[in-house]
């Protein structure tokens, strides 16, 4: 486990109203705050550049020197003063970028290869195919000073805070990081997830379990492990038994269906009697019957059973709490469809499938899954499986009309 109990903070044990939604905002602020109270409790370690990727860093980088230490060039040539005139005498037997920078004086150049560091008193370089020497000197065309040259601390400067602890890194981190001299750095264990699917139709082979391989997949891609710990029945001793004995075993217990108000949706009840829960059901639609809480010593999440709303709200709401980010980069596009939505005071993802600059709502009759006329029907989409080959999702509270611009997040980017 990475932490205990006591890391685990939230609002004071209080009488849940599962009547009361919250929007996206406030349950990602939920989130993201669990998250911070299991990261201020974790053990951390160090690894190697080549497997930083999905990480998270367990303590904030500074740079403690300029990067690059020196001006140095950009293109093989001859280092001089800018406001030296022609000719100049070329001096030394070249610059390499192992060298240490030499020291030309008033009227002098130095021939110089492409990320060589610039002699002190040089600010330019002319490029080799614009210069001529003829017996030791040098003429070209007039240039400025800062002429194909990188100046010292133009990259990183000594003090500066790049990286915040809490930041997951991906695989191009690696690059500054190396400039900056590490070969390793302190990142937070990963966390150890183990996903459990209810309901007695999949316990009893009478229905298959979509959602599992999907969560399993979306928690290591957000740099975690992920352990398959079965099924069980709707039945609430069972339920709870199952959540206890994972709680005492993974640092966060997922859960799928059985998160509604039916009577036979024992998933939330049981979170209720075994710690704090921190929020039930999220106006989005679809996906709305998420819940997180904190459990001793533990994390659960709750998601529920339809395929795509469970990926919706997964990773609208619950990616945060794995990958530290919440933003939603996204693409513009024209939709294709007039498109009523449904009762207000819902935030309404529709999935939308891309060609070029156009964006056709996938559920549309006439997109290829033909689930709804002219108004969007998230309750029958949530449940279809063709609707995950859509491209990205369109987020919205009101009608969009054929013609409009619209912003659209692509899949990848949550994923």
């Amino acid at each position: 486990m990475l932490f205990t109990a006591s890391a685990l903070t939230g609002p004071t044990r209080m009488s849940h109203d599962h009547a009361d939604l919250i929007w996206r905002a406030e349950a990602v602020e939920h989130v993201c705050r669990t998250r911070q109270s299991v990261l201020d409790g974790s053990r951390s370690e160090s690894v190697p550049l080549d497997d930083v990727a999905g990480r998270v860093l367990a303590e904030p980088i500074d740079a403690t020197e300029d990067v690059p230490a020196f001006d140095h060039a950009t293109m093989d040539g001859y280092a001089f003063d800018a406001t030296d005139d022609y000719p100049l005498t070329v001096v030394d037997a070249g610059v390499y970028p192992e060298d240490e920078p030499p020291s030309i004086d008033d009227g002098e150049a130095v021939e110089i290869a492409t990320g060589a560091p610039l002699p002190p008193a040089a600010n330019a370089v002319l490029k080799r195919e614009d210069s001529t020497v003829d017996d030791g000197q040098l003429t070209g065309p007039s240039l400025d000073p800062g002429t194909y040259t990188y100046q010292r601390g133009s990259n990183v400067e000594a003090g500066e805070r790049l990286f915040d602890a809490g930041t997951r890194l991906s695989p191009k981190d690696a690059i500054l990081l190396g400039d900056l001299g590490y070969e390793s750095v302190a990142v937070t264990g990963q966390l150890s997830v183990g996903v459990l699917a209810t309901g007695t139709e999949i316990h009893e082979d009478r229905q298959n379990d979509l959602d599992s391989p999907m969560l399993m997949g979306l928690i290591r891609s957000w740099g975690h492990e992920a352990t398959y710990e079965g099924t069980v029945p709707d039945d609430y001793d069972a339920v709870e038994s199952a959540i206890t004995a994972l709680a005492e075993q993974y640092d966060v217990v997922l859960t799928t269906g059985g998160t509604s108000v039916g009577h036979r949706d024992y998933v939330v009840r049981a979170l209720e009697a075994l710690g704090e829960v921190q929020f039930h059901r999220v106006r989005i639609r679809p996906g709305k019957p998420i819940a997180l809480a904190t459990l001793p010593g533990a994390v659960a999440f709750a998601i529920p059973g339809k395929p795509l709303g469970a990926h919706t709200v997964s990773t609208l709401v619950m990616r945060p709490f794995f990958t530290g980010d919440t933003d939603l980069p996204h693409v513009e596009a024209t939709f294709e469809r007039d498109l009523a939505m449904g009762p207000e005071g819902f935030e309404y993802v529709v999935p939308v499938v891309l060609d070029d600059d156009s964006a056709m709502p996938l559920g549309h009759a006439d997109s290829p899954l033909q689930v709804y006329d002219d108004v969007f029907d998230p309750s029958v989409l949530s449940s279809s499986s063709r609707a995950t080959r859509a491209d990205g999702f369109v987020s919205t509270q009101t009608a969009i009309d054929a013609g409009d611009r619209v912003d659209i997040v692509p899949y990848p980017v949550v994923e």
